[in-house]
């Protein structure tokens, strides 16, 4: 197996280069004016480390795939077209009203307890933006009212006279009769061909979330169509800059549903997080062959710290209405949280409580840091690292970087250390305290909501920070194991090269599989095998477009079930694709049972209330190649071995510990698989640094794996 996989992230571009059975991990700088340089250089280091050309890696590999957070930060500066709705008329306040819930989506729970002081989002569309045209179909798809097409051109024209660059088609009930959503877009396509307007991207609701949800479906079009123009051009770019360097195969991005596929088939949308959620794919990949069973999944890089959850070595959870920035909409995507405390992030003094802040606010890459010496003024959680002496300013990031100490120590000096009358070194452990607390707690959060103990998870730390704060979470949570996982620092980049071909499907059903007040089972099993054949012929045909061979897809069959009409909604993986007796439907009401007391207690389940199919799904996948990681299991301390004399001893500074502690340094290339290494010290790799507090020790293993394990 040859294969180039990338995760484009906020502060650096990972690179993991496979190349048969030697695996090499690269990073550099993003550049976030043009993505592409940031890629080369990362790729560049893989391709020399192993003595090969940048022409045979190009003409060898079997794909380039990538992950990036381009629709991320685009949201976040909101840098996109001006967007015009069309919908039903009568129904232009349902996104400015938002469901009532503008205020609070998004923002944090302590934000959301003092609403009166919330302010809503600047809008993706203006009120003068949103058009009404006359048409209606009722809920089964019947047309009510047929779409009055001289009153649609009035509108679109409207929207054109107030500079609209992108169409968003949002019309009531098209997820089950899209008919009029997809004449409006031949008469736009008529009337305004691309020569007059240029490109504009004409988006219809159907097409990109096929649930019923009036907001919801419109508000996940209107993202598709803002993040349209950047994800064209940023990852048009990326798929230039492969032709320019004689790459022939079709680009494969990386979607938040846990799979990929071509660009040609990725909707701008479906790119949100896709970089953490290659990290979780890669936790579940490593749960699953290394059999490490509860894993709480921890990627803390330049940016942010994202978190996810694995449970039983192979289950991962999904958030099928996700808030993306301040908008909730309805896209199937593997739930993750995300806090904004990365090595970038910037501490700054809080006047209330005369203490120190950190984040969300970040450095990036540019300025980056104090410490890198690019401009950045403020001082951030890398330069409370460098401070505390867990950081080589010689030689960071394998010594592509120089860091500038005094730098670093200015910034804290103007910025924190008058302000609460401290020396710098004090500063940095508050800010170390601080943003390891932050940290600990979302994951306490995520996994307290999911009636989980942290005690009955593995806790993985990866992400180029991820070594160095990991035993500062797990003092605060309790946790007495931590892995890094193989190829830590670029794991998301790893995650991304074990993805599968994957494409995800669903529509809204209202299906009552028991009825409780007649006491009878559904048993129209023809009407529903047709919708799930709809379902599959629509993600083989995506799949057999991306030159997939057919007889290679499968198919996985979900349902989103409930009890009467509860607002919790609970999704259950059908063991059978097709339905033929009431058996079939036993089994499935079965499972769900079993789903939903596991997750809310045993005795919860009520059927009496009536068991309802809301959405059905399909997932189609063929499944690929992957990399297979080494044993990663612990061993005894009995089977260990001693490290080598160190480096380097040099003083460093612990939260909780008065005055410098000598720490040693370890170089990662001079220790052996199985050595053990005790606190205090810190061990240097080209892309990551391990951090081994007091009251911890390490026990390295093999591809740059290791594990943290409590005295």
């Amino acid at each position: 197996m040859k294969r180039v996989s990338v995760d484009i992230g906020g502060t650096f571009t990972d690179c993991f280069l496979v190349w048969n059975d030697q695996y090499v991990e690269a990073k550099a700088l993003t550049t976030k004016h043009n993505l592409a340089i940031g890629f080369n250089q990362a790729l560049q280091k893989a391709y020399e480390s192993l003595g090969i050309s940048l022409d045979q890696v190009m003409s060898e590999v079997d794909s380039v795939r990538y992950a990036t957070t381009l629709g991320t930060n685009a949201l976040i500066e909101r840098k996109g077209p001006r967007v015009g709705l069309l919908v039903t008329a009568g129904f232009e306040s349902t996104v400015p009203l938002c469901r009532a819930r503008g205020y609070g989506e998004g923002l944090s729970d302590l934000d959301q307890r003092d609403l009166p002081s919330a302010s809503r989002p600047d809008p993706l569309v203006p009120i003068p933006l949103i058009a009404g045209v006359r048409e209606r179909i009722d809920a089964k798809g019947t047309v009510l009212l047929g779409l009055d097409e001289a009153d649609l051109r009035r509108q679109v024209r409207k929207l054109v006279d107030q500079g609209a660059q992108a169409f968003v088609v949002s019309l009531v009930n098209s997820v089950v009769n899209p008919e009029h959503e997809l004449r409006a877009e031949e008469i736009i396509n008529a009337d305004y061909p691309s020569h007059m307007l240029g490109a504009n991207p004409i988006i219809l609701s159907h097409l990109v979330a096929g649930r019923k949800g009036e907001y919801v479906r419109t508000s996940s079009a209107i993202m598709d169509a803002f993040l349209h123009q950047a994800m064209y051009h940023g990852l048009s770019s990326l798929a230039f800059n492969l032709r320019d360097n004689h790459y022939t195969r079709p680009m494969i991005v990386v979607h938040n549903s846990g799979g990929m596929a071509q660009l040609n088939s990725t909707d701008a949308l479906q790119t949100i997080h896709s970089g953490p959620v290659a990290g979780i794919h890669a936790s579940e990949h490593l749960a699953s062959e290394a059999d490490l069973g509860n894993v709480i999944c921890t990627d803390m890089g330049g940016t942010s710290f994202d978190i996810g959850l694995v449970v039983k070595g192979g289950v991962k959870f999904y958030d099928f209405n996700p808030v993306i920035e301040r908008w909730l909409v309805t896209v199937p995507m593997v739930h993750l949280v995300t806090l904004g405390a990365g090595g970038g992030s910037i501490a700054r003094y809080d006047r209330m409580h005369d203490t120190v802040q950190v984040g969300p606010k970040s450095a990036g890459s540019d300025p980056g840091p104090a410490c890198y010496d690019r401009g950045g003024l403020l001082p951030t959680v890398t330069d409370a690292d460098l401070l505390l002496g867990y950081i080589d300013a010689e030689n960071y990031a394998g010594g592509s970087l120089q860091l500038n100490p005094k730098r670093t120590r200015m910034a804290f000096q103007e910025d924190i250390c008058e302000a609460l009358d401290i020396d710098p070194i004090d500063a940095a452990r508050l800010v170390k305290q601080k943003v390891d607390n932050n940290m600990a707690n979302g994951i306490f959060q995520e996994l307290r909501t999911r009636g989980y103990e942290p005690s009955e998870f593995t806790m993985l730390a990866y992400g180029g920070n991820g070594p160095l704060h990991a035993c500062g979470i797990a003092n605060v949570l309790g946790i007495n194991k931590i892995l890094v996982p193989p190829f830590s620092s670029v794991f998301s980049a790893v995650g991304a090269g074990n993805m599968h071909q994957m494409h995800i499907h669903e529509r809204s059903i209202y299906l009552s599989v028991y009825d409780s007040i007649t006491r009878s089972m559904f048993d129209d099993f023809e009407t529903l095998n047709t919708q799930i054949e709809e379902l599959e012929a629509r993600g083989r045909d995506d799949l057999k477009r991306q030159d997939m061979p057919v007889e290679a897809v499968r198919h996985r069959l979900e349902f989103d079930m409930r009890y009467g009409n509860q607002l919790v909604q609970t999704a259950v993986v059908s063991d059978t694709n097709r339905f033929s007796s009431r058996s079939d439907i036993l089994r499935l009401i079965s499972k769900f049972a079993d789903d939903y007391s596991a997750r809310f207690g045993e005795g919860s389940a009520a059927p009496e209330a009536g068991i309802r199919i809301i959405t059905l799904r399909v997932a189609s996948y063929v499944e690929l190649s992957t990399v297979h990681f080494k044993n990663v299991k612990p061993v005894a301390d009995a089977d260990t071995i001693a490290p080598p004399k160190p480096d380097a001893v040099k003083p460093c500074h612990f939260v909780g510990v008065e005055g410098p502690l000598a720490t040693s340094f370890y170089r990662s290339e001079n220790l052996a698989p199985n050595t053990l290494v005790k606190a205090p010290a810190v061990v240097l790799s080209s892309s990551t640094t391990y951090l081994v507090e007091p009251g911890w020790r390490l026990v390295t293993g093999e591809q740059g794996a290791a594990w943290f394990l409590r005295d």
